[in-house]
């Protein structure tokens, strides 16, 4: 038995080795946001003093593991087999969960999440011994519900309390500084530096070091006992240090500040969030050697009242742990992800928004909006005047032609890291439950709100996003708890088999979600890579590579839609509809990147501009009547409508013959750059307007004589009426590409 028992905590490590990989990747954006997002050095220098940092922090972390041993429920309630199986369920769980936020790209908690697994398995096994029991038991001896309770209501004054002080701060700074800073740095630089320096001494020594083992319980309360001394003391050496620096070297003090605030941040989540990765398998490993060294004890009546003692965690262990996140951080393609999510919601331009705007975005802006013009009123002008000069943006002529350009500036960064540790540090020493994530996240947005980063042009879409992620948050909560309630109840009653089926799903969601990453970003980075190689010299040959090819799917997944029509093919119709829907998100990225393209064009072809974004429309139409073509028809067989005649689908088979006798005819001119066929496109598309219109008439006999349905009308009828949009299109787009290559290749139209 003991064998058994020793290959389930063997597997525990293995998932958090797992789950170091997956939770790592998700808190990443919380140290590295700042840095990358202000581009302060090159990525990789970035990762280095981020991964100098956690491999601190691992090495000091004390490796008291509370919070998976007895911080939620009581151990001494529970049986040795009963403890293995929390234990199992909350480290399944957890991989599958963070790993699900990370392929989408959202932050979250990891303390939430292993407190909630935590909170979710013990209940779950307390259900199963109360529902065994006799009675006279409640579930209130087996948990520690107010640890839960206080975990709630520290989402609640992170997200709130963070918001409003990074905003606040970021708005004070900005004044000071304006986005013109370089001019201002020479005389209050070293000011603010002491007092972001100041702050993060403070942060490491409270929340970074404060369980490191060489940090005595007396140096612990001399810290907080002469808080006040530390704090004004630090921040004058620091600035007079600073300003010697910078009077010495002109080195750029913001750019320190940022890059020792990212050590600080990933110091402090490596030496207290390690438990949240290798708590609870250390915890079953105590467990184990507990049971050991109780020769003949039964697991099924071995208590763990020794768990609710401090039981110290192996160097080793730490280490370990430690080397795993560095190695993540450098290459985990997830945690950029999950990183330019955040980046995105707090850029200082407008760009491509993904997230829709909500109605209670549109509310709140529009409030704002209304608030922010009342206040105005009040104010006077001479003051309105010279804050909102402070907040005219910085115009760096050669920045915009930057592959790397920063999401936002070294002030925004340098306030973000300053405030997150401030506040991470005040919450520590007073005992509150904030969560790093929560304050890193809630800061950053903060300050990107009061740094007019969220203008009317992306508001109502960035405050999508942060609701969206919020809630996200809340979601992680309960998710954790139902799926590892629900674990433990199939590891109690499958036993074994039930572990290892579990263990095997959980390899294939990983490996699933790896691959599905992986492919959804090199999408992006083809789309990205096109854009970035578009220039005045290859716009005519991408433009009609494109073109040709996107007619080419047009015509494909029309017949294929009319093949699934006939023979009840549901997966043949999705499989058109997402080909569609790819070619469709292509051409719009294209289109909502227009002001990018024109930029790289020469500043005398305002005509190119217009002739592509000409085509570009003309093509998303196309793709919008394939689109309302292949949609209706998959629901009129997923709805298990009566099919269409066989008149019906012999009719649109001639249909699609035709049309593709136009559209192809269209390719072809184009792709030779041919455009002699004006005349000959034009009486083919008034020949097969002519038949369409024949058509209609052959239909409304059918409806007269009551051959045909409702649902059949309605589909046929509009599949005839997008298919002359799609006719007219086209002859549209062969009309302004000809415009378009006839004025790039002459310079005339």
């Amino acid at each position: 038995m003991e064998y058994v028992y020793l290959t389930i905590v063997i597997v525990l490590f293995l998932l958090a080795a797992s789950d170091l990989i997956v939770g790592v990747s998700n808190d990443a954006v919380n140290f590295l946001n700042a840095a990358i997002g202000s581009r302060v050095a090159p990525f990789r220098t970035i990762v280095i003093v981020a991964a100098l940092g956690i491999l601190v922090g691992a090495v000091f972390s004390s490796g008291m593991m509370e919070v998976a041993r007895k911080g939620i429920f009581n151990p001494g309630q529970f049986y040795f087999s009963e403890i293995m199986i929390i234990f199992m369920a909350v480290m399944v769980t957890d991989v599958i969960l963070l790993d699900a936020y990370n392929t989408a790209g959202l932050p979250t908690s990891t303390t939430v999440s292993i407190v909630f697994e935590l909170l979710g398995a013990a209940v779950g096994m307390a259900t199963i011994k109360l529902l065994g029991s006799e009675g006279g038991m409640t579930i209130g001896q087996f948990i520690n519900s107010s640890k839960a309770l206080a975990i709630i209501s520290g989402i609640l004054l992170s997200v709130g309390i963070a918001f409003t002080v990074g905003a606040i701060i970021q708005y004070i700074t900005r004044i000071a500084f304006s986005f013109h800073y370089l001019k201002r740095i020479k005389y209050i630089g070293a000011i603010w530096g002491g007092l972001a320096f100041t702050a993060m001494t403070y942060f490491m020594l409270i929340k970074g070091a404060k369980g490191a083992s060489f940090m005595t319980d007396e140096t612990k309360d001399w810290i907080h006992a002469n808080s006040g001394m530390i704090l004004l003391y630090s921040w004058i050496g620091w600035t007079i240090l600073l300003q010697l620096l910078y009077w010495i070297t002109r080195f750029n003090i913001l750019k320190l500040i940022v890059l020792v605030g990212t050590f600080a941040l990933a110091m402090a989540f490596a030496g207290n969030d390690l438990v949240n990765f290798i708590g609870v398998p250390i915890a079953g490993f105590n467990s184990y050697e507990m049971f050991v060294a109780n020769p003949g004890a039964n697991p099924d009546g071995f208590l763990m009242s020794g768990l609710a003692g401090k039981v110290p965690t192996p160097t080793l262990f730490l280490v370990i742990a430690g080397i795993i996140m560095v190695l993540t951080l450098f290459f985990s393609a997830k945690a950029r992800s999950v990183v330019q999510t955040s980046l995105d919601l707090g850029r200082q331009d407008e760009g491509d928004e993904r997230f829709r705007s909500t109605w209670i975005s549109k509310v709140l802006v529009r409030s704002s909006i209304n608030f922010s013009s009342n206040i105005k009123k009040v104010l006077p002008e001479g003051l309105v005047r010279a804050v909102n000069k402070q907040f005219e943006p910085y115009k760096d002529k050669s920045a915009g032609k930057k592959k790397d350009k920063p999401e936002f500036d070294l002030i925004r960064a340098s306030v973000v890291l300053t405030v997150s540790s401030i506040l991470i540090a005040l919450g520590t020493s007073m005992k509150l439950p904030l969560s790093t994530t929560y304050v890193t996240f809630m800061v950053a947005m903060g300050a990107s709100l009061a740094d007019k980063a969220w203008d009317r042009e992306s508001a109502v879409y960035r405050i999508s996003g942060v609701f969206a992620v919020v809630g996200g948050w809340f979601l992680t909560a309960i998710s954790a708890f139902t799926v590892a309630f629900i674990i433990v109840y199939i590891f109690n009653y499958a036993g074994i088999v039930g572990m290892v089926i579990m263990l095997a799903f959980v390899a294939y969601a990983v490996y699933r979600t790896h691959v599905l990453h992986h492919k959804k970003s090199l999408e992006e980075k083809g789309e990205e890579d096109e854009l970035a190689t578009l220039s005045d010299e290859n716009i005519v040959e991408k433009s009609m590579k494109g073109l040709i090819k996107n007619l080419k799917i047009i015509v494909e997944n029309y017949g294929r839609t009319i093949d699934g029509l006939e023979k009840e093919d549901l997966k043949d119709l999705k499989k058109a509809k997402k080909e569609i829907a790819k070619i469709t998100a292509r051409t719009k990225y294209l289109k909502d990147h227009i002001g990018l393209i024109v930029e790289k064009l020469r500043a005398e072809a305002t005509d190119t501009a217009y002739y592509f974004v000409q085509v570009l429309d003309y093509m998303r139409e196309m793709l919008h009547s394939i689109s309302f073509i292949i949609a209706p028809a998959l629901e009129h067989v997923d709805n298990n409508h009566k099919p269409l005649l066989k008149e019906q689908i012999n009719e649109l088979r001639k249909v699609h013959a035709r049309l593709s006798e136009l559209i192809l005819l269209v390719a072809d001119s184009l792709k030779a750059e041919d455009f002699s066929k004006q005349e000959e496109l034009q009486e083919m598309q008034k020949e097969f307007l002519a038949m369409l219109g024949d058509l209609n008439k052959v239909m409304i006999k059918r409806i007269k004589n009551a051959e045909v349905g409702t649902k059949n009308s309605i589909l046929y009828f509009n599949i005839l009426n997008e298919t002359k949009n799609l006719a007219l299109q086209v002859v549209n787009l062969y009309k302004s590409q000809r415009d378009f290559v006839n004025y790039q290749n002459n310079g005339v139209t």
